[in-house]
């Protein structure tokens, strides 16, 4: 429950501070696991795995130890969402955090938290697509369809940033 309100918040902060600054005004980075709004001195939540660029990008934490398997399923993923959402897999970004400690209804057995952004992409074929692929990827680890669990955020233009600049202009 914490990595799902954890992903909600980092995409509600970001929303919310890019709002109400200019480009002179975006992050700035700071140690540690928090970005400060420069203008505002105020600490807005990043994702504490991942700081990947990407669009469409896919951040998977799961309980199950991926051994030398990982890169492999980090493959797979990054092909799975490239087809699923029709953009290519250039723009595609993919992280998997494993052996997190997790539990997901009281037990602690094998499952999968995630989040997929994506400009324009996140509809219920796209994301129905992402939701049944991640699923059969993970299967063979000992994570079942009802232990996988994705949220998914379809991002506005100008919340999303690459190369020094958003999408949005």
């Amino acid at each position: 429950m914490k990595l799902i309100l954890l992903c909600l918040g980092t995409v509600l902060s970001l929303a919310s501070s890019f709002k109400t600054t200019t480009p002179s005004q975006r992050f700035s980075i700071h140690s540690g696991s928090l970005i400060q709004l420069r203008s505002m001195n105020m600490p807005v939540a990043r994702h504490p795995h991942c700081d990947l660029p990407g669009d469409p990008s896919l951040i998977l934490t799961t309980n199950v130890d991926l051994g030398d398997a990982k890169k492999d399923l980090l493959k797979t993923l990054s092909a799975l969402v490239a087809a699923s959402t029709g953009k290519p897999e250039s723009y595609v970004a993919v992280c998997i955090t494993d052996k997190a400690s997790m539990v997901f209804g009281g037990s602690d057995d094998p499952l999968a938290l995630g989040c997929v952004y994506s400009l324009g992409a996140i509809n219920i074929s796209n994301n129905g697509k992402i939701q049944s692929g991640v699923t059969d990827a993970l299967e063979p680890y000992g994570v079942t369809a009802g232990r996988v669990y994705i949220n998914f955020f379809d991002m506005p233009r100008e919340n999303v940033g690459w190369n020094r600049a958003t999408f949005g202009g």
